[in-house]
This record gives C-alpha cells, structure tokens and sequence, in this order.
C-alpha cells in the first residue's frame, strides 16, 4: 500500500481523520506509522496529499490531513472484458485501476464460463475492494467505472458505439495479421479483450463491425491477466 485512501465516513472534523481495520492496521505494523510521522493520503475521488500521524495503535489511527495535490493523469484507456476466470480477475482489476483505466465492461462471450456470473468476484462490492486495493498501489484516487453485461450482442449493437463515441477502438486477436498500431499517448482508446479461448467468428463480426480493429501480439498466447496490462503498458499514459 503506497497510499491510505480516505473515505467521507473516515473524516471526524475538518481534516482529521480516524481509520480503523485494514488501513490502520497497514500504517501500524508496515508503515511503522508514529506519533508525529507523515503518511501519504488521498481522498476516494479527490486530492492527493499527507497526513500527520496524531495517535497510532494497532488497530486504530488518527490523522490530520492537508489534500493538495490532483491525482495522476488517466490513461484515456477503456476496457470491454470478456469475463474471465474469477482468479484472473482478482488481478486485472486491481492493474486497471492502477494503470488509469477509466471504465471496464464486463460482458458475456459465447467462451465465457457461465458459472463465473455466480462468482462474489463480480459482487459490486467486491470489484470495489479490488479496483481500491490498485489505487492504492498507484497513489491515485479516481475509481474505474466498472459494468457487467450479460448479453453480448446488445451491447455491442445497441450501446457500444455511444458509450466509446470518439476513442480508437482495438482488438487483440491471435489470428489477425497486423501488428498493434502505434498510439498516441493522449488519444483515447478502448481494447476489446476475449476469453481465453477467444472471441468466436460471430463476436469478432460483430465488433468488427462497430469500427474495432485486429491485431496480433505475436506468436505467443497470452493469459487475459498478462494480457491486459501489457495493452495498457503499450497504450502509455498522456
């Protein structure tokens, strides 16, 4: 953790704060977390900047704080996911937020295990804990927006053309002959990743059709979870 995210709900007056649980527990026994000692700080949503440690227990912390500074700048990436296994999930979640992406639609592919729509990892609880748990990381504050779809075909047909009106819109697929267009580092952008045995024909039509391009990123095939950020890694950030 690189960085203590506060929540409303934590602050007791202006620029104080009392944290409890995870959090408290992470300054104290990692952080070394000392009366008097300053630890960096951000506001779910908000600014950036340090908190000085006015009491520290094992689990407990209070913290007077200045917010100064603006979050890093977002990647101008999306993400339409296929669902992946929830393993997978657990870390492409958390690397998207830390790489600045700005939304995530997970959608249902003819390849998708119906049994992952079960899983607690798609709880909206859930994705928050792991998309905080990449803020975190990345001293960043802005939450992704993360959606899931169940119905491949009308998302693609009835909402993906406004919901990405403007960004260059990207396809990784194995079979495709072109290598990865080269990306301006502010031009937005948004990646269509399949399940790990890929898109079907019909799906790939499909997004074909809304202006997707394919491209291949080699010889190698890639697991979603090391997939995803080196899409991101390659995109840069503006």
């Amino acid at each position: 953790m690189n960085l203590l995210l506060l929540r409303d709900e934590d602050f007791t007056g202006p620029g104080t704060v009392r944290l409890h649980g995870r959090r408290a527990r992470h300054a104290h026994q990692v952080l070394r977390a000392a009366q008097g000692g300053a630890l960096r700080v951000g506001k779910l949503g908000g600014l950036l900047g340090r908190g000085e440690v006015l009491h520290s227990a094992p689990d407990a912390l209070e913290l007077s704080v200045q917010l100064t500074d603006p979050p890093p700048p977002r990647a101008r990436c999306d993400l339409v996911l296929a669902v992946p296994r929830p393993k997978a999930l657990k870390k492409v979640l958390p690397a998207a937020a830390s790489l600045g992406v700005d939304r995530v639609v997970l959608v249902n592919a003819a390849r998708v295990e119906k049994s992952y729509f079960d899983s607690r990892v798609l709880s909206p609880a859930f994705i928050e804990e792991l998309l905080v748990l990449g803020l975190e990381q990345a001293r960043d504050t802005v939450l992704p927006r993360v959606e899931v779809r169940d119905r491949f075909r009308p998302f693609v047909e009835d909402e993906l053309p406004s919901l990405f009106a403007g960004a260059r819109k990207l396809l990784p697929h194995p079979a495709a002959g072109a290598r990865m267009p080269r990306l301006d580092a502010g031009e937005p952008a948004v990646f269509a990743v399949g399940p790990e045995g890929g898109w079907v024909p019909f799906e790939l039509d499909l997004l074909c059709a809304q202006g997707f391009e394919a491209f291949t990123l080699g010889p190698r095939t890639l697991r979603v979870e090391v997939c995803v950020p080196f899409l991101l890694g390659a995109k840069g950030a503006p």
